[in-house]
């Protein structure tokens, strides 16, 4: 068995809050300035925008900056992480659809909330053991992220319609204040 995980984005570490501290999470996302923050996996794009507008009727958000990063399995380059801080009340990232994009997708939600942004995660649960490896690497083990069946690749737009439904609550928990904090 390994002993050591390789980070497979190249990234350096981030700067993490102590014991890997959340951002402050609002008590309600009505009027927040929502973020996306995209890889290029296939459906990514589709199925992030079907959360957005889902966010935005159910839950007031507003669209606020919309990234689609290089590669899926590079980091969010310095200049989008500063434009998604200054822009963005919350921040939905993915999708975390492979190996190294799920890693990649985690990476990017630590450093979001090392910013002071709460973010959502989406990943698919095929690549659980790749996300949590990842959070324990960049000094946040156990952050929480929301899961979706694998794949999502492959979906049509049905599929896509139905998985981001299907993920709304999750997200939404994700990045609101639990009740009793609020």
């Amino acid at each position: 068995m390994f002993e050591t995980m390789i980070d497979p984005t190249g990234a350096p570490d981030p700067v993490v809050p102590a014991g890997g501290a959340l951002a402050a999470r609002p008590a309600d996302l009505a009027g927040l300035r929502l973020g996306l923050l995209l890889n290029t996996k296939r459906n990514a794009a589709e199925l992030l925008d079907a959360v957005a507008e889902r966010l935005g009727q159910r839950h007031g958000t507003v669209p606020a900056a919309r990234h689609t990063k290089p590669h899926i399995n590079d980091p969010v380059p310095p200049e989008v992480l500063a434009d998604l801080a200054a822009r963005c009340d919350v921040v939905v990232v993915g999708v975390g659809d492979c190996g190294s994009c799920s890693a990649s997708a985690v990476t990017d939600g630590i450093a979001l909330e090392a910013a002071g942004v709460p973010a959502a995660v989406l990943c698919s649960d095929a690549f659980r053991a790749t996300a949590d490896a990842m959070a324990r690497l960049r000094g946040s083990p156990g952050y929480d992220y929301a899961v979706v069946p694998h794949p999502v690749a492959s979906l049509d737009a049905a599929g896509i319609a139905a998985r981001a439904g299907e993920v709304l609550p999750e997200l939404v928990r994700l990045l609101r204040a639990p009740a009793d904090a609020r």
